[in-house]
């Protein structure tokens, strides 16, 4: 049975199951505009995610085939995976950062060989043992789940206005969790007249309880050194100045005091940035930092996918340490390792 609230003036929200995930749901948001109801994000693409969001959509007065358009926060599939089907059964316009749409699309061009034989690669870079590289050389010639994302037919500008009439949602760049994710400040006075700036519609660059990954910007294309923990950081602040009454996060729940939230991540940052420090006081690759960095259960009980991402987001701050002149690659180290300055 779908879980729907109503948020208030013209704004519900719908609990969308994440198959096989400890998050558990996507928070899809139904917001009413002068030509139809608009959903920000749409869930993961699974037949049972679908039935409920089609039953939420019902139970809220509406349906599928009246949606007039998405707006996704970043390209991840649990945001994105079922705008196709909705684009397919309503005709809605989908909207996205030209960023996170240059994922999609080259994510629709990649073959599945070329993504594991990039997988490969950067995990033997980060110093990965044999026996974790081993199983992606064997599933080269497996397909990859999400590999046909729909593709946006609309581009969300940031600093714009987007395009729902009756409303004003103004699009605001936050990249970091995706070089693409944005969040959506609703500029209209909150229905319970809470104190601050309107509504923020905060994918999962601020969520009450949990920090975002935030790991390396992965293209198989891109020699580029992003700093994806930088670009989060900014974006943090960034969004902490809008001061809005209220923040409807993609996970968990509701929550206000954006500002608060906002000091708190960028503190858990700084004090894990030097702890890390003390670790790189021996040289370290990127899969030993991760190996020995805190987690939320022992490295040996993290499942494999999720081994790949923590050491992607290890990578990310080392990134951010060598860019703040506080570690730095050992010369001629094979695979690269990092010391604290």
């Amino acid at each position: 049975m779908a879980q729907v609230y109503d948020h208030g003036g013209g704004v519900r929200s719908l609990q969308v199951p994440i198959p096989d995930n400890p998050l558990g749901h996507t928070l899809v948001y139904v917001v009413d505009t002068d030509r139809g109801p608009v959903l920000i994000d749409t869930g993961w693409d699974d037949p049972a995610s679908w039935d409920t969001l089609a039953e939420g959509l019902t139970a809220c007065g509406t349906s599928v085939g009246e949606i007039h358009g998405v707006v996704i926060t970043h390209h991840h599939p649990d945001h994105h995976g079922l705008s196709g089907r909705v684009r397919e059964a309503s005709g809605a316009w989908i909207a996205m950062h030209a960023a996170d749409g240059a994922i999609v699309r080259r994510t629709r061009s990649t073959r599945p060989e070329r993504w594991f034989t990039y997988m490969t690669a950067k995990l033997e870079g980060a110093g990965a043992p044999e026996e974790h590289v081993a199983p992606l050389r064997a599933a080269r010639r497996r397909t990859v789940p999400g590999l046909a994302p729909a593709l946006p037919d609309r581009e969300i500008v940031p600093g714009e206005l987007l395009d729902l009439p009756g409303r004003r949602l103004r699009a605001i760049w936050t990249p970091g969790h995706t070089p693409g994710h944005v969040c959506l400040h609703l500029e209209e006075e909150h229905p319970a007249r809470l104190p601050g700036h309107g509504r923020l519609f905060s994918g999962d660059h601020l969520l009450p309880e949990i920090t975002p990954h935030i790991g390396l910007y992965e293209d198989p294309d891109d020699a580029t050194v992003t700093d994806p923990l930088g670009d989060y950081l900014d974006s943090l602040e960034r969004v902490g100045r809008l001061t809005p009454a209220e923040v409807l996060p993609a996970h968990q729940h509701v929550f206000t005091d954006a500002a608060a939230r906002v000091r708190e991540l960028l503190t858990h940052h700084e004090d894990r940035l030097t702890g890390l420090l003390s670790l790189l006081a021996e040289p370290l690759t990127p899969w030993q930092l991760a190996v020995r960095m805190e987690w939320n259960r022992p490295w040996d009980q993290i499942p494999y996918g999720s081994k790949n991402i923590a050491v992607s987001e290890a990578e990310a701050h080392l990134r951010r340490l060598v860019k703040l002149g506080r570690a730095e690659a050992v010369t001629g180290s094979e695979p690269v390792t990092y010391v604290a300055l």
